[in-house]
C-alpha cells in the first residue's frame, strides 16, 4: 500500500473527536482506495439519524444505507470503535433514543442517556406537556446533526443562548443543567474549530497555536514588558479532599501544545495539607530546586488568585521568571502590577477569543493532571484502610 503512494501528508487537529469527524468527512469526499475496500465482507459503519416522529440515532452498514429512511447520515467510520467513541461523547450531552417506540421506558432513560425517552413522551396525557417534551427531544436531535456536521461552535452558541434565556426567566435549574452541558461540550471540543476549517487549511492546528501565543504575549507585554517569549509555559494546580491525599501538578506547554514529557506530579508532604497556600509554597520551592534540571520556563501560570500568585512571585523573584495567576471566577488573569516580584496585582478579565482558549486549555490540563493523581492516591488510601 505504501509503495503505491506518491506522497504522505497529515493534518494535525486538536482532539481525537475532531480527528474522527474529519477522517469520516475526508473519506466521504475523496473515496480513497484503501479506506473504502471492504475487509472480511464487512462494510464501514455510518451514523444515521432516522426519519421518524422521534428520530433515532443508529449505526448502519453501507449496504443498508438505502434501506434506512434517514434525515442525514455521517461517515464512513473505518471501525466500530470509532463510532462508539463518537456516540458515547454525544449521548452524554445530547441524550437520544436508538430504539423504536415501545410500552416501557428504556434502560438508558434511567441513567439520563435517553432523555426524554420517546416511550415516556407518548404516555404523557397533557397535550401541552407532551409537545414540550417532544420539542426538547427534537432539539437534541438537531444539535446532534449539527455536531456530526462539524458545526461545533454553532451548537455551543445555541446552548449558551438557551442558558441565558433560562436564567433570565429565573429557571435556574434548567440554566444550570445547560451550563453543565456547555462545559462538557467545551471540554471535548476546545478550542472550537470547525472540521471544515481543516479541509481549507491543513496547517490550521499550528496556525491557531501561533496566533494564540502571539495574542497572549501581546496582552502580557502591556503589564510585564520583560516577557521576551512564550515558548515554554508551566501551570501549577493543587488538588485534595479536605486535606486528604493532597497533590499538585505541573503541566508544560511548548509552543502552545502540551508536552507530557515535562509533566510532574507532587505529593504534598506538609502536615496541614488542607492549606492551599502552604501547599503552593511547598510546590514552588520544590520546583525551584529543580530549575536547572527540569529547565527554565518563560512563564508560570498559577491556578488561583492573588494569594497563590504572591507565593510563586516571592519564590521566583530572583530567577526573573514571569508569574501570573488565573482566577476561576470570570476567567480572570491576575497579573503583577509592576516589575517581577511586586505585590501590587491587576485583574484582567479575558474576553472570548484566542487568549481565553489558550489559558483555559492550560489550566484545564493542570486541573485534570492534579485530579488524576489525587484520585489515585485517595483510592489507594481507602484500600489500605480496609486491610
Amino acid at each position: 500500500m505504501i509503495e503505491e503512494a506518491d506522497a504522505i501528508s497529515y493534518i494535525k487537529v486538536v482532539s481525537e473527536l475532531e480527528a474522527l469527524l474529519l477522517e469520516a468527512k475526508l473519506i466521504r469526499l475523496y473515496q480513497p482506495k484503501y479506506n473504502i475496500i471492504s475487509k472480511d465482507d464487512k462494510h464501514p459503519l455510518y451514523i444515521s439519524i432516522t426519519k421518524e416522529t422521534y428520530p433515532r440515532v443508529i449505526t448502519v452498514r453501507k449496504t443498508d444505507l438505502n434501506i434506512i429512511k434517514s434525515i442525514a447520515s455521517f461517515g464512513p467510520f473505518p471501525s466500530s470503535g470509532n463510532v462508539k467513541f463518537v456516540l458515547k461523547l454525544i449521548r452524554r450531552i445530547f441524550p437520544y433514543s436508538d430504539h423504536k417506540i415501545g410500552k416501557r421506558a428504556c434502560l438508558y432513560s434511567q441513567i439520563g442517556l435517553c432523555d426524554p425517552c420517546p416511550n415516556d413522551i407518548e404516555k404523557i396525557e397533557s397535550g401541552e406537556f407532551k409537545n414540550i417534551a417532544r420539542r426538547k427531544y427534537l432539539k437534541n436531535i438537531r444539535n446532534i446533526k449539527s455536531f456530526l456536521d462539524g458545526h461545533l461552535e454553532k451548537v455551543r452558541q445555541g446552548m449558551e443562548k438557551e442558558m441565558k434565556i433560562n436564567s433570565k426567566n429565573q429557571d435556574f435549574e434548567q440554566a444550570a443543567e445547560m451550563r453543565n452541558k456547555i462545559q462538557k461540550l467545551e471540554y471535548i471540543t476546545s478550542p472550537k474549530i470547525s472540521v471544515d476549517s481543516y479541509l481549507e487549511n491543513p496547517n490550521l492546528y499550528e496556525d491557531v497555536r501561533q496566533k494564540e501565543l502571539a495574542e497572549f504575549k501581546k496582552l502580557l507585554i502591556k503589564f510585564l514588558p520583560e516577557i521576551k517569549k512564550l515558548k515554554r509555559i508551566e501551570c501549577f494546580d493543587v488538588a485534595h479532599l479536605h486535606g486528604e491525599s493532597a497533590t499538585a501538578s505541573m503541566v508544560t506547554f511548548i509552543e502552545g501544545t502540551a508536552d507530557k514529557s515535562f509533566y510532574r506530579h507532587f505529593r504534598i508532604r506538609q502536615k496541614n495539607s488542607q492549606d492551599d497556600y502552604e501547599s503552593m509554597r511547598e510546590v514552588a520551592r520544590r520546583r525551584k530546586k529543580n530549575l536547572e534540571a527540569w529547565g527554565k520556563p518563560d512563564l508560570i501560570v498559577v491556578d488561583g488568585g492573588a494569594g497563590q500568585l504572591s507565593i510563586f512571585l516571592k519564590e521566583f523573584a530572583e530567577d526573573k521568571i514571569p508569574v501570573i495567576g488565573l482566577a476561576k471566577k470570570f476567567e480572570t488573569l491576575v497579573i503583577p502590577g509592576g516589575y517581577l516580584g511586586t505585590t501590587d496585582m491587576r485583574n484582567v478579565r479575558l474576553p472570548k477569543g484566542d487568549v481565553l482558549n489558550l489559558v483555559q486549555r492550560i489550566r484545564n490540563e493542570a486541573h485534570r493532571f492534579a485530579q488524576a493523581y489525587h484520585h489515585k492516591l485517595f483510592a489507594r488510601s481507602l484500600f489500605e484502610k480496609d486491610k
